[in-house]
């Protein structure tokens, strides 16, 4: 497939090499000395895994240098979705598939205004992996899968050619029905661990451990659910004790991407998380009261270091 990745960070960088490795004609789209990098030295991955190195991918800054391409992986920060939305505009053709592995649940309304419905499929990524100096991503578990689905749950000619590509290149990879429902599961617990571990600058062992955050970890996390649920989706009421069972068992010095923004002075994702959480609420009647907070608590960090 001929594949372009808009966005080599962790996430597309790991699955972006995996797809190349698997002889699959994938274009990054990176920037500044991570792009020199990648064009001078390759790209390469070290993960538990096993490593990995692209020698001689091709690497752009300039999406209309690719053209149209089969898939586009969206991987970019959240504050930057409309414009690397209209900048990919020269990788649609008329049967292209966005898939945005982006956090939150406004990707794909963000992607969807700007191309329109056709282009736009929905996933979630399961990884923890980041740049770990231009030219090199670094994986840090065994943990590397994506889920993608068409909305409306019909399995397309697209999806099933991806799927097939995503198994022949090693990735861990399942088709939704609901892709929907399966976003905003990983929503819930997304907004939960980075509310709290951002606002409380601690890592989930603490945050769980104690009874005052673990009652804001289970609330955060509920506000969520009633807020999915009021918009239609297909959540359990019982979801956020489910996930709250969940973050029991995760490493103890586990913390949040939001975290380790803020702990080095970068802007923070807060707006389309808990920020999210809060406007969809207001406008749904439904009451959001700590994600609120969290976004107030967070405010003066919420554009980075000044």
């Amino acid at each position: 497939m001929k594949i372009a990745i808009m966005g080599t960070g962790g996430v597309g960088g790991y699955f972006g090499a995996k797809l190349a490795l698997g002889g699959n004609d994938v274009s990054f789209i990176a920037r500044g000395a991570h792009l020199a990098a990648i064009k001078s030295q390759g790209l390469t991955v070290r993960s538990p895994l096993g490593d990995m190195h692209v020698p001689t991918p091709r690497a752009t800054d300039t999406p209309s240098d690719v053209g149209p391409v089969d898939v586009v992986l969206f991987g970019v920060k959240l504050w930057d979705t409309e414009t690397a939305a209209n900048a990919i505009k020269p990788l649609i053709g008329p049967e292209t598939m966005v898939i945005s592995f982006q956090n939150g649940v406004i990707k794909d309304e963000l992607l969807r205004a700007t191309l329109g419905e056709k282009p736009v499929a929905g996933g979630v990524c399961y990884i923890a992996a980041t740049i770990a100096a231009p030219g090199v991503i670094g994986h840090a578990n065994n943990l590397q899968k994506l889920v993608f689905g068409e909305y409306g749950g019909h399995r397309s000619a697209r999806i099933e050619r991806f799927h097939r590509a995503c198994i022949q290149s090693g990735i861990d990879a399942e088709i939704s029905d609901d892709i929907a429902r399966v976003i905003w599961e990983k929503f819930v617990f997304l907004v939960g661990l980075s509310a709290t571990t951002a606002s409380t600058r601690r890592p989930i062992g603490v945050v769980r451990g104690n009874p005052a955050s673990r009652k804001l970890l289970e609330g955060v996390m509920q506000e969520v659910v009633d807020v999915g649920r009021a918009e239609g989706v297909n959540l359990a009421t019982d979801f956020a004790l489910d996930r709250l069972r969940f973050c029991d068992q995760l490493p103890a010095d586990m913390t949040a991407s939001m975290l380790r923004d803020l702990e080095r002075g970068n802007r923070l994702e807060v707006q389309w998380l808990s920020g999210d959480v809060s406007s969809r609420g207001r406008r749904l009647g439904v009451p959001t009261p700590r994600n609120s907070v969290v976004c107030e608590i967070l405010a003066v960090h919420a554009d980075g270091a000044q």
